[in-house]
């Protein structure tokens, strides 16, 4: 029961639009750059309403994708789920830049039943027996979501950034560990694999507690789905963009809803 209300939950964040959303889901590393045959990094992973403070509820570790940067699959090491969060450790030998990703693709649906207002979120094969005889007014969307982060080990590169052409995505023009302050960031979003234009993107800076707004920026991408920013300061910055349309793989389903999220590092100049 506990995990089906924090299943809902997280569908509810995914599809509020960007000016309405109070939770966000992060994932944060305890470095981003690192160095040595035996290094390792911990993962912080949370819905919150501040960043990076987990405050709300833990995000589930199910969908959780981690490419080396040979583009091998790597396994989280002590995975855990607490009340507020999700932790894991991960090893990283390999030298080059680690994909760490909550990759997440399912069903969102509301109806009425008896007079009430009922939500559920699934696979699309449990639709039919996720919803029960006798609703009314039944909504269905297609949500994929995609919330990541990245570790280097030693110098940036490998093959982990290659995108897969499923959902929205970031493929990095200035590489995201190598992130200053004052100097222009310059990234690419598709959807499918094609250029994303014309689609917001916001970051905002982590502690938003410690600040009376949340201070966040916004700038647009370009018919080739790029768009930049220059970060003012030093440390954290969620980065998330959404869209939605009409090409969804179920045909219950009327509208596709695409969020992506990334936290990146800015470190001084």
């Amino acid at each position: 029961m506990k995990h089906a209300l924090v299943r809902v939950a997280l569908c509810a964040t995914l599809v509020l639009p960007m000016a309405a959303q109070a939770h966000k889901m992060w994932m944060v590393p305890s470095a981003t750059v690192v160095s040595g045959d035996d290094a390792w990094v911990t993962v912080d992973a949370a819905v919150s309403n501040d960043l990076y403070y987990p405050d709300h509820f833990p995000a589930q570790l199910d969908q959780l994708v981690i490419t080396a940067p040979d583009g091998s699959a790597v396994k989280a090491e002590n995975p855990s789920t607490g009340k507020y969060r999700s932790t894991f450790d991960l090893p990283v030998p390999q030298k080059g830049t680690y994909r760490i990703a909550l990759v997440n693709q399912g069903l969102f649906a509301s109806y009425e039943l008896d007079g009430k207002k009922q939500r559920w979120r699934g696979k699309a094969d449990g639709l039919k027996t996720g919803i029960p005889a006798g609703a009314s007014d039944v909504q269905v969307s297609e949500m994929a979501s995609r919330v990541e982060t990245f570790v280097t080990q030693g110098k940036p590169g490998g093959d982990a950034l290659k995108p897969t052409g499923k959902g929205l995505e970031l493929v990095p023009v200035t590489q995201p560990n190598d992130l200053v302050t004052g100097e222009k960031a310059t990234f690419r979003l598709l959807l499918d694999g094609k250029p994303a234009p014309n689609l917001k993107v916001v970051a905002i800076a982590g502690a938003t507690r410690y600040r009376d707004s949340q201070d966040d920026m916004d700038t647009i991408t370009d018919g080739d789905g790029t768009f930049a920013f220059t970060f003012p300061k030093a440390g954290m910055y969620w980065v998330n963009a959404s869209t939605e349309d009409g090409k969804t793989s179920v045909k219950e389903a009327k509208r596709r809803r695409v969020a992506y999220t990334a936290t990146l590092e800015v470190l001084p100049e």
